[in-house]
């Protein structure tokens, strides 16, 4: 099984990355590859809506040369997708939000002359988020829209790990535990062991 990580944290040994670390090493144990994609590494340009990627229903086909060809390739490979993001005016970071723009247009064949398939459909999506309000008000909005994001793209929507950056220490045993139950469910839901 393979899992396919975008992070959009700019801090690559932030709060994020530290959840997400405890979610990968149980994902690695009990047999997934795991490949992290650092968004704030990659060249990823706005989608300008000019539907070349709408005439290949093969391939992610984006008339724009940038990474993003490469991350959906990965994606393509993948079995599972987990998006992880520090939440930012109760939305992901901006490199998440342009991935995800592009993703939608040129991974869902919807927006030709002909409708098309989602060349990913099937693909299951996590989300590990951390924010600095209480989860109910900070990361809410974000995962509503990934569900909405989730079904209109025909994937699978697994659920969300979130937690409170409240300015001091973040890891503890709590937010560690709830990390390793969480990479547990995904497991469960993957059927990876």
């Amino acid at each position: 099984m393979k899992a396919c990580i975008l992070t959009g944290s700019p801090r690559e040994t932030g709060n994020t990355a530290s959840l997400l670390k405890v979610v990968v090493k149980e994902l690695k144990q009990n047999g997934y590859e795991c490949e992290e994609l650092v968004l704030h590494d990659k060249k990823i340009e706005s989608c300008t809506a000019c539907r070349v990627c709408q005439y290949n229903w093969m391939e992610f086909g984006c008339s724009l040369k940038d990474d993003m060809h490469n991350i959906a390739d990965k994606i393509l490979a993948s079995d599972l997708i987990i998006l992880t993001t520090p939440i930012y005016s109760w939305n992901c970071t901006a490199p998440m939000k342009t991935a995800l723009d592009r993703l939608v247009y040129g991974m869902n064949k919807y927006f030709g002359e002909k409708k098309g398939p989602a060349i990913w459909a099937g693909k299951k999506l996590a989300l590990v988020v951390t924010c600095g309000y209480r989860p109910e008000q900070g990361a809410d909005l974000f995962e509503e829209g990934i569900k909405r994001y989730c079904k209109h793209s025909q994937l699978s929507y697994l659920g969300m790990l979130v937690e409170r950056d409240k300015g001091v220490e973040f890891m503890d045993e709590g937010k560690e535990m709830r990390a390793m139950e969480f990479a547990q469910e995904i497991l469960n839901n993957t059927k990876a062991y």
